[in-house]
Protein backbone atom coordinates (compact mmCIF):
# COMPACT_ATOMS: atom_id res chain seq x y z
CA UNK A 1 0.00 0.00 0.00
CA UNK A 2 1.33 3.10 -1.26
CA UNK A 3 1.44 6.16 1.58
CA UNK A 4 1.26 9.84 -0.07
CA UNK A 5 2.95 12.58 1.63
CA UNK A 6 1.17 15.93 1.15
CA UNK A 7 3.90 18.63 1.50
CA UNK A 8 3.47 21.72 3.51
CA UNK A 9 2.08 24.09 1.56
CA UNK A 10 4.09 26.79 0.27
CA UNK A 11 1.70 30.04 0.58
CA UNK A 12 0.82 29.03 4.29
CA UNK A 13 0.71 32.58 5.87
CA UNK A 14 3.83 32.64 8.96
CA UNK A 15 2.11 31.83 12.09
CA UNK A 16 3.97 35.32 13.62
CA UNK A 17 2.02 37.82 11.36
CA UNK A 18 -1.41 36.32 12.53
CA UNK A 19 -0.26 36.69 16.31
CA UNK A 20 0.75 40.07 15.87
CA UNK A 21 -2.42 40.89 14.27
CA UNK A 22 -3.99 39.63 17.11
CA UNK A 23 -1.80 41.22 19.77
CA UNK A 24 -2.15 44.67 17.94
CA UNK A 25 -6.56 44.23 17.84
CA UNK A 26 -6.47 43.25 21.19
CA UNK A 27 -4.64 45.99 22.22
CA UNK A 28 -6.02 48.90 20.49
CA UNK A 29 -9.22 47.61 21.30
CA UNK A 30 -8.98 47.32 25.12
CA UNK A 31 -7.11 50.96 25.06
CA UNK A 32 -10.61 52.10 23.10
CA UNK A 33 -13.20 50.37 25.74
CA UNK A 34 -11.10 52.12 28.53
CA UNK A 35 -11.20 55.29 27.48
CA UNK A 36 -7.31 55.47 26.78
CA UNK A 37 -8.10 55.97 23.26
CA UNK A 38 -11.52 58.57 23.73
CA UNK A 39 -13.67 59.15 21.40
CA UNK A 40 -13.20 60.99 18.18
CA UNK A 41 -9.35 60.63 18.19
CA UNK A 42 -7.55 60.62 15.53
CA UNK A 43 -5.35 57.21 15.01
CA UNK A 44 -2.30 57.57 13.22
CA UNK A 45 -0.31 54.45 12.23
CA UNK A 46 3.31 55.66 13.20
CA UNK A 47 2.11 56.73 16.39
CA UNK A 48 0.27 52.98 16.71
CA UNK A 49 3.02 51.28 15.65
CA UNK A 50 5.62 53.32 18.22
CA UNK A 51 3.16 52.42 21.01
CA UNK A 52 2.66 48.83 20.15
CA UNK A 53 6.48 47.81 18.76
CA UNK A 54 4.87 46.43 15.63
CA UNK A 55 5.09 47.32 11.77
CA UNK A 56 2.40 49.05 9.69
CA UNK A 57 0.46 45.86 8.23
CA UNK A 58 -0.54 44.06 11.58
CA UNK A 59 -1.55 47.56 12.85
CA UNK A 60 -3.26 48.60 9.63
CA UNK A 61 -5.29 44.81 9.98
CA UNK A 62 -6.38 45.19 13.42
CA UNK A 63 -7.90 48.52 12.46
CA UNK A 64 -9.64 47.34 9.69
CA UNK A 65 -11.41 44.84 12.55
CA UNK A 66 -12.05 47.19 14.41
CA UNK A 67 -13.62 49.34 12.07
CA UNK A 68 -15.67 46.16 11.29
CA UNK A 69 -17.36 46.04 14.95
CA UNK A 70 -17.84 49.61 14.86
CA UNK A 71 -15.11 50.80 17.06
CA UNK A 72 -12.90 52.63 14.72
CA UNK A 73 -14.01 54.45 11.42
CA UNK A 74 -12.22 56.10 8.70
CA UNK A 75 -13.38 59.07 6.88
CA UNK A 76 -13.36 59.40 3.00
CA UNK A 77 -10.15 61.88 3.58
CA UNK A 78 -8.83 58.71 4.84
CA UNK A 79 -8.70 60.09 8.51
CA UNK A 80 -8.95 56.92 10.66
CA UNK A 81 -10.29 57.69 14.33
CA UNK A 82 -12.24 55.87 17.45
CA UNK A 83 -15.54 55.87 16.31
CA UNK A 84 -17.70 58.73 18.16
CA UNK A 85 -19.93 57.40 20.81
CA UNK A 86 -23.34 56.99 19.23
CA UNK A 87 -26.55 56.87 21.00
CA UNK A 88 -27.73 53.97 17.88
CA UNK A 89 -25.53 51.83 19.87
CA UNK A 90 -27.75 51.83 22.73
CA UNK A 91 -31.03 51.73 20.69
CA UNK A 92 -29.20 48.60 18.42
CA UNK A 93 -26.58 46.20 19.88
CA UNK A 94 -27.99 46.63 23.74
CA UNK A 95 -31.34 45.14 22.55
CA UNK A 96 -29.21 42.11 20.78
CA UNK A 97 -26.56 41.73 23.50
CA UNK A 98 -30.36 41.22 25.70
CA UNK A 99 -31.48 38.64 23.15
CA UNK A 100 -28.27 36.46 23.25
CA UNK A 101 -27.70 36.77 27.29
CA UNK A 102 -30.92 35.73 27.61
CA UNK A 103 -30.46 32.79 25.47
CA UNK A 104 -27.35 31.82 27.57
CA UNK A 105 -29.13 31.70 30.11
CA UNK A 106 -32.00 29.47 29.30
CA UNK A 107 -29.23 27.17 28.34
CA UNK A 108 -27.41 27.36 31.36
CA UNK A 109 -30.07 27.42 34.17
CA UNK A 110 -30.29 23.38 34.03
CA UNK A 111 -26.79 22.46 34.14
CA UNK A 112 -25.23 24.97 36.50
CA UNK A 113 -23.26 23.65 39.80
CA UNK A 114 -22.96 24.81 42.85
CA UNK A 115 -19.82 26.96 42.42
CA UNK A 116 -21.61 28.22 39.46
CA UNK A 117 -23.91 29.68 41.75
CA UNK A 118 -21.25 30.71 44.46
CA UNK A 119 -19.32 32.83 41.12
CA UNK A 120 -22.86 34.35 40.86
CA UNK A 121 -23.28 35.69 43.92
CA UNK A 122 -19.55 36.69 44.28
CA UNK A 123 -19.65 38.69 41.37
CA UNK A 124 -22.84 40.67 42.54
CA UNK A 125 -20.57 41.07 45.67
CA UNK A 126 -18.16 42.66 43.71
CA UNK A 127 -20.34 44.66 41.79
CA UNK A 128 -22.40 46.41 44.33
CA UNK A 129 -19.01 46.70 46.33
CA UNK A 130 -17.26 48.82 43.20
CA UNK A 131 -20.41 50.67 42.99
CA UNK A 132 -20.59 51.96 46.28
CA UNK A 133 -16.77 52.76 45.60
CA UNK A 134 -17.66 54.45 42.30
CA UNK A 135 -14.92 51.72 40.65
CA UNK A 136 -16.06 52.19 36.54
CA UNK A 137 -13.33 49.59 36.33
CA UNK A 138 -14.16 46.97 39.30
CA UNK A 139 -17.85 47.85 38.21
CA UNK A 140 -17.33 46.30 35.00
CA UNK A 141 -15.37 43.18 35.73
CA UNK A 142 -17.89 42.29 38.16
CA UNK A 143 -20.73 42.75 35.87
CA UNK A 144 -19.01 41.38 33.33
CA UNK A 145 -18.02 38.21 35.60
CA UNK A 146 -21.85 37.92 36.24
CA UNK A 147 -22.79 37.24 33.26
CA UNK A 148 -19.96 35.19 32.26
CA UNK A 149 -21.16 32.46 33.99
CA UNK A 150 -24.03 31.92 32.42
CA UNK A 151 -22.48 32.08 29.12
CA UNK A 152 -19.68 29.91 30.09
CA UNK A 153 -22.09 27.20 31.04
CA UNK A 154 -24.20 27.49 28.11
CA UNK A 155 -21.80 25.94 26.13
CA UNK A 156 -22.87 27.68 23.23
CA UNK A 157 -19.30 28.97 21.08
CA UNK A 158 -21.60 30.75 19.15
CA UNK A 159 -23.30 32.92 21.77
CA UNK A 160 -20.04 33.52 23.17
CA UNK A 161 -18.32 34.57 20.19
CA UNK A 162 -20.82 37.16 19.27
CA UNK A 163 -20.71 38.47 22.33
CA UNK A 164 -17.32 38.58 22.40
CA UNK A 165 -17.15 40.93 19.40
CA UNK A 166 -20.34 43.04 20.44
CA UNK A 167 -19.54 43.73 24.26
CA UNK A 168 -16.55 46.18 23.79
CA UNK A 169 -19.41 48.98 22.24
CA UNK A 170 -21.73 48.45 25.01
CA UNK A 171 -18.91 48.48 28.01
CA UNK A 172 -17.36 51.84 26.19
CA UNK A 173 -20.89 53.42 26.62
CA UNK A 174 -21.78 52.38 29.76
CA UNK A 175 -18.17 53.72 30.63
CA UNK A 176 -18.86 57.22 29.42
CA UNK A 177 -22.66 56.86 31.12
CA UNK A 178 -21.64 55.23 34.26
CA UNK A 179 -21.96 58.17 36.58
CA UNK A 180 -25.45 58.93 35.44
CA UNK A 181 -26.82 55.19 36.02
CA UNK A 182 -28.22 54.11 39.12
CA UNK A 183 -26.57 50.89 39.50
CA UNK A 184 -28.42 49.83 42.78
CA UNK A 185 -31.26 48.76 40.41
CA UNK A 186 -28.75 46.29 38.36
CA UNK A 187 -27.54 44.81 41.79
CA UNK A 188 -31.45 44.23 42.46
CA UNK A 189 -31.77 42.81 39.30
CA UNK A 190 -28.40 40.74 39.79
CA UNK A 191 -29.93 39.59 43.09
CA UNK A 192 -33.80 38.36 41.14
CA UNK A 193 -31.99 36.85 38.48
CA UNK A 194 -29.94 34.56 41.11
CA UNK A 195 -32.60 33.57 42.87
CA UNK A 196 -34.74 32.29 39.84
CA UNK A 197 -31.39 30.73 38.83
CA UNK A 198 -31.03 28.97 41.75
CA UNK A 199 -34.88 27.78 41.68
CA UNK A 200 -34.75 26.24 38.23
CA UNK A 201 -36.31 28.73 36.39
CA UNK A 202 -34.88 28.85 33.34
CA UNK A 203 -37.36 30.85 31.60
CA UNK A 204 -37.54 33.66 34.54
CA UNK A 205 -33.85 33.75 34.64
CA UNK A 206 -33.99 34.42 31.06
CA UNK A 207 -36.38 37.27 31.10
CA UNK A 208 -34.65 39.00 33.40
CA UNK A 209 -31.38 38.84 32.25
CA UNK A 210 -32.77 40.66 29.07
CA UNK A 211 -34.86 43.03 31.10
CA UNK A 212 -31.46 43.93 32.97
CA UNK A 213 -29.55 44.22 29.51
CA UNK A 214 -32.91 46.44 27.93
CA UNK A 215 -32.88 48.56 31.06
CA UNK A 216 -29.32 49.24 31.23
CA UNK A 217 -29.81 50.55 27.34
CA UNK A 218 -32.74 52.36 27.62
CA UNK A 219 -30.79 54.32 30.14
CA UNK A 220 -27.72 54.58 27.90
CA UNK A 221 -30.01 55.89 25.48
CA UNK A 222 -32.10 58.62 27.95
CA UNK A 223 -28.40 60.02 28.76
CA UNK A 224 -28.08 61.63 25.43
CA UNK A 225 -29.11 64.79 24.55
CA UNK A 226 -32.19 64.74 22.89
CA UNK A 227 -32.07 64.89 19.15
CA UNK A 228 -33.23 68.36 17.76
CA UNK A 229 -35.22 68.02 14.44
CA UNK A 230 -33.81 69.79 11.46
Amino acid sequence: MLIFHMPVPADQPPVERVLLRDTAYAAIRRAITDGTLEPGERLRDPELCAWLGLSRTPVREALARLEDEGLVETLPQRLTRVAPLDRRDARDAFPVAAALHALATELAVPVLTAADRAALDAANAAFAAALRDADVDGALRADDAFHAVFVDASGNHEVARTLERLTPRLRRLERARFASLPGRRSVTQHDRITALAAAGDAPGAAAAVRENWLTLGALIDRSFPEEIPG
